[in-house]
């Protein structure tokens, strides 16, 4: 990554970044990391780095949104099996959306693997598309300001000063994936309790017989 930062320089890295957040699994944080370190060493502008990787986050993660938008209900109901599933995890997926959505796609910048899959479940669950281009602007800005200056600093780890910047910048970062994971997995058994609980109130819904249907109106000795 870093030869192919240092022979093509800003093109690599906005189309590594912006594919991974469009769904492709490409290394989009490395490619921020080894930008920053070569900034550090002087080879690019740091500013630059930054600026780059967060437009390529933006942009990535809105193509990704749409594609999930536009083709993910139709690839569902043309595939059987994906059919099943979709209308079982698709409605409270919905609703999680509809409550939580913006706080996962901020937090999910963070997380490796989802970067690449956020965006298009949010476009699956028609998520508010201007609600997802403000998360996902202030998710885009941040990391790419919070990875690429720990890792500039820790490029220069030489430089004692800077080297505890680096680290105390890579802590915060850690923490924030680590918060990250956290809240999504929390969120994530919400959901299945939320869908499981949807599928015992359907189970259980009583029959007319025994909310004063049909059957109530008999005579007791014909019920008899």
């Amino acid at each position: 990554m870093a030869d192919l930062l240092e022979a093509y320089g800003f093109p690599v890295l906005f189309l590594t970044i912006a594919l991974e957040s469009a769904g492709v699994p490409l290394p989009g944080e490395t490619a921020l990391i080894a930008a920053s370190v070569l900034a550090a060493q002087g080879h690019l502008e740091l500013g630059l780095v930054i600026g780059f990787s967060a437009l390529a986050a933006i942009v990535g993660d809105n193509v990704g949104y749409w594609i999930g938008r536009r083709g993910g209900r139709p690839l569902f109901a043309r595939c059987r099996l994906l059919a099943r599933y979709a209308d079982r995890l698709l409605p409270p997926a919905e609703r999680f959306f509809a409550r939580h959505g913006g706080k996962t796609i901020f937090l999910a910048r963070f997380v490796s693997g989802l970067r690449a899959a956020a965006a298009l479940i949010a476009g699956i669950s028609r998520m508010e598309w201007w609600s997802f281009l403000l998360w996902n602007a202030a998710g885009g800005m941040v990391w790419a300001t919070t990875i690429g200056l720990a890792a500039y600093y820790c490029g220069r780890a030489a430089d004692g000063s800077a080297g505890q910047v680096g680290l105390a910048l890579l802590g915060v970062g850690s923490l924030v994936a680590l918060l990250g994971a956290v809240y999504l997995r929390r969120t994530r058994q919400q959901l299945d309790v939320a869908a499981s609980s949807e599928r015992l109130h359907v189970g259980s819904t009583p029959s007319p017989a025994t909310t004063g249907g049909a059957g109530a109106h008999c005579p007791k000795r014909l019920l008899l």
